[in-house]
């Protein structure tokens, strides 16, 4: 499939199929998800019927994983692109060759010269790096519709056939009145061009399944079993539900099940996004693919293979990318009607020059169906999305945007809504200290608590307690050492420094040390209020005082969700962290819309509810929790701070890691189609008036007809006109107007 007219016709013909209840052809993935009556009808059934549109099928093989079929879709792309590369190269360097050959002296004898020169050039384009062009349009003509590739085999064909007829017998045309006129140039300048546009949208294309690859490859290659009361590293593939399996600090878990023995923090941001580990203990349930941080785990096995948690994110990523519908473009739903039309109006042209035209009546009758067909070449319609699309791209590469071809483009033009993951995308994503309150009576100042706290802290890989030590560095403490040290999991942490008793931790570690809290009571409920966590530190048995830490707010988030409202786009927030925090942000941010507490499945869900409420919407996060999200909505637009998965599942990634840049992408999406349907105007106005002054409709009255060198001349203008239109977007600013 070339274009978005041949995904319609594919789907159309399934969709028209004995049992047959949806249909869903994907032409980026190259994919089609059906949903049909067994009694009715088979997966066999339905590859034939899409075999009887003119197009190839296969089903996917029992035999392969997820990840083979991956593979092979990879080499066939990377394939592809070799191709189109190779093929755009020859077409490249043949126009360059026909146009200094077209600039030569004009004699007789070197025109001949010129002439053939110009044909041998032209030929390799024609027969090799165009000739799929020209097989799709027949293939097209045979199950009775057209496309893009039928206006650039009806226009450049007619061209070329035209032009080999005057190198062949240009002494026989120029004696009976026809200039003998070539258009090779033409030929090969427009097949290049389009050529170009093709690898574009191949290479943007190339990594829609990166998202899911990097997602399986989180999974450890192997696992620590023990059986028979040996400990054996076996592969992944060989472990069973119920065994025991052995997880080492800094190792990756390999299979969701339960903890039997050690306690531990687990690094679970693959799964949430947010960034503190959480505590493991006897009973708890750990998942498959996060990261045991700090402790020795023996869990039992529960869940493998396609049932984990992660395999289930992957098959969200996988379904979410393949149920996104192609991107119905102007120029193919207008080329099923143009193309026969002017293909009409060439054939009544003939006619009407044959029955009513001056002598020689057949040859003037030959030439004016040439110009039609020569000024309907669709050059110019060709270029109208392409050249906006590279200079669009172009540009937000220069702004830090990065747009995954001109179907994303299109895509966020639409968007309304605009739905932001918190952690890392609206906040920071690295927990800072926000403030330091002491106790009424304490004996030290802030510097000392900090110092005392931080002693203890750094011998934990929490990353709160990374955020106290941080603080300390920054205010340039000497810290001093400490002994004794305990970790109390999931509350906190003890040590002695210059022989006093020091715990930091939560409000439970403080009443299992007898600790009132009392005289802090109000400082920690304003912190918690603020979307701050509360840390105590006690000496020697007495609350000394309170350290806030926080994530903070990115610079610039305020200032997007403030312009993408006077761009009429609703901001919504959506987090996997707790009520309280989220309406924190929110309000720093103002956002309004605020779902809180959910994981990556309701994350899907949400965006899913929000579409069916009829609306457009843009995903904006940065973990691997959010790329079924992403890759769900009507636009994914990953953090470049973020994850690799991330950044492959969403089709625009802000590669500063700045919120506005958001409003920079959908800005530019805005500005970007505004330009191409200016571009397919002006494309189809120049058809328009040009085809009926190239039937000869002025002839009549006033004497006046095109050449076809007149109507090279007209199409080689109206590209032009194309082109510089495009190049407007060059002056295109991070301004929020659009």
């Amino acid at each position: 499939m070339s274009c978005a007219a041949c995904s319609g016709k594919v789907q159309q013909s399934l969709e028209a199929s004995p049992g047959v209840s949806g249909a869903n052809v994907n032409l980026m993935t190259g994919t089609a998800t059906v949903s049909y009556d067994p009694a009715a009808t088979s997966p066999e059934r339905l590859v034939d019927v899409i075999r009887s549109t003119g197009y190839g099928a296969e089903l996917p093989s029992s035999e392969r994983t997820d990840e083979d079929l991956l593979g092979i879709r990879d080499a066939e792309r990377a394939a592809e692109i070799r191709e189109l590369k190779g093929k755009f190269a020859v077409s490249a360097v043949a126009a360059a060759i026909v146009m200094l050959i077209g600039m030569w002296p004009a004699s007789h004898a070197m025109s001949d010269t010129s002439r053939w020169l110009q044909l041998a050039a032209t030929l390799p384009v024609v027969l090799w790096a165009g000739r799929h062009f020209y097989s799709r349009a027949w293939a097209a003509f045979r199950h009775h519709s057209a496309d893009m590739n039928t206006l650039i085999a009806v226009g450049t064909g007619t061209a070329f056939a035209f032009s080999l007829v005057v190198t062949l017998a240009a002494g026989w045309l120029a004696a009976r009145g026809v200039t003998p006129h070539v258009y090779y140039e033409a030929v090969v300048t427009i097949i290049a061009l389009i050529l170009l546009g093709n690898l574009l949208e191949a290479r943007a294309t190339s990594r829609t399944s990166d998202a899911v690859r990097k997602l399986a490859g989180l999974r450890p290659a192997t696992a620590r079993v023990v059986r028979g009361g040996e400990e054996r590293e076996v592969p992944l593939a060989d472990i069973r539900v119920g065994d025991e399996l052995l997880v080492r600090p800094g190792e990756t878990i390999p299979a969701d099940g339960t903890v039997l023995d050690g306690t531990s923090n687990v690094d679970e941001s693959m799964l949430t996004g947010e960034p503190l580990p959480v505590a493991k203990a006897p009973g708890a349930s750990v998942v498959g693919a996060t990261l045991n941080r700090n402790g020795a785990l023996r869990i039992r096995v529960d869940r493998i293979g396609r049932d984990t948690v992660l395999s289930r994110i992957i098959r969200l990523v996988q379904q979410a990318q393949g149920s996104k519908a192609p991107i119905q473009r102007l120029a193919d739903r207008i080329s099923a009607i143009f193309v026969p039309l002017v293909i009409s109006i060439a054939i009544a042209t003939f006619v009407a020059w044959y029955d009513l035209g001056p002598d020689p009546a057949y040859l003037h009758a030959l030439v004016a169906a040439v110009t039609v067909l020569i000024i309907a070449c669709p050059c110019a319609m060709g270029l109208a999305v392409p050249t906006a699309v590279m200079v669009s791209t172009g540009r937000g590469a220069e702004l830090g945007v990065l747009i995954k071809g001109g179907e994303a483009l299109e895509r966020s033009e639409a968007v309304d809504t605009v739905v932001f993951d918190k952690t890392g995308t609206l906040t920071q994503g690295r927990p800072e200290v926000a403030a330091i309150t002491l106790a009424d009576g304490a004996e030290l100042d802030e510097s000392r608590l900090l110092a005392l706290a931080s002693a203890v802290e750094r011998l934990s890989e929490h990353p709160l307690a990374e955020a106290v030590v941080a603080e300390a560095d920054r205010r340039g403490l000497a810290l001093p050492r400490a002994q004794a040290f305990k970790s109390q999991t999931g509350k906190g942490v003890l040590a002695i420094v210059d022989g006093r008793r020091v715990a930091a931790g939560n409000l439970s570690l403080m009443h299992d040390l007898r600790v009132s809290t009392d005289p802090l009571a109000g400082a920690a409920g304003a912190a918690a209020a603020d979307g701050h966590t509360p840390v105590y530190v006690s000496v020697d048995g007495r609350l000394a005082g309170l350290i806030a830490i926080a994530d903070p707010v990115k610079e610039g988030s305020r200032e997007s969700v403030e312009a993408l409202g006077r761009m009429g786009i609703e901001s919504v927030m959506l987090t996997g962290d707790d009520r309280r925090t989220a309406d924190s942000v929110a309000r720093a941010v103002g956002i309004r819309r605020v779902v809180a507490q959910v994981l990556p499945d309701r994350k899907l869900e949400e965006i899913r509810a929000i579409q069916q409420g009829g609306h457009v919407v843009a995903m904006v996060g940065d973990g691997l929790n959010d790329a079924p999200a992403l890759a769900q909505a009507d636009v994914g637009i990953a953090m470049g701070s973020g994850t690799d998965v991330a950044m492959e599942a969403g089709a625009v990634t802000l590669m500063r890691g700045d919120p506005r840049g958001v409003v920079t992408a959908l800005a530019l999406a805005r500005r970007t189609m505004r330009v191409i349907r200016q571009n397919l105007f002006w494309a189809f106005i120049y058809n328009i008036v040009g085809i009926p002054v190239a039937a000869g409709v002025l002839y009549p009255a006033f004497g006046l007809r095109l050449t076809p060198a007149m109507a090279a001349a007209a199409m080689a203008v109206s590209s032009l006109s194309v082109v510089a239109n495009s190049l407007r977007l060059r002056t295109f600013d991070r301004g929020t107007r659009t």
